[in-house]
């Protein structure tokens, strides 16, 4: 997997390639925490490369959304291929997370 960000100001874009599986979430994971600090408002993660999430991946999403909520800001998860949405919705995230 590999991980692309872009920060504009406030707005952080974070674009994901590959698969976000066990073994890449962890890094995915320490690189998100380490890039959610004050003064970032908005985050848009980028997901239109992004063919799998296991797991540990959606619980790194998850505790981004948290994270940003702590900051008052939002986040906003984009171009989410329909396998992986199938996922979001299985497991209610559909219900929790803002897609576009």
């Amino acid at each position: 997997m590999e991980i692309f960000k872009e920060n504009n100001g406030n707005e952080l874009v974070v674009s994901i390639k590959g698969r976000l599986d066990t073994n890449a979430a962890t890094g995915f994971g320490a690189d998100m925490e380490a890039s959610l600090v004050e003064g970032i408002s908005n985050l848009v993660l980028d997901m239109s490369e992004c063919d799998y999430v296991a797991s540990s991946g959606l619980r790194v999403i998850l505790g981004a959304q948290k994270k940003m909520n702590s900051l008052n800001g939002t986040m906003v998860v984009r171009n989410v291929a329909e396998s992986v949405m199938e996922v979001f919705e299985m497991v209610g995230f559909a219900d929790i997370l803002t897609f576009e």
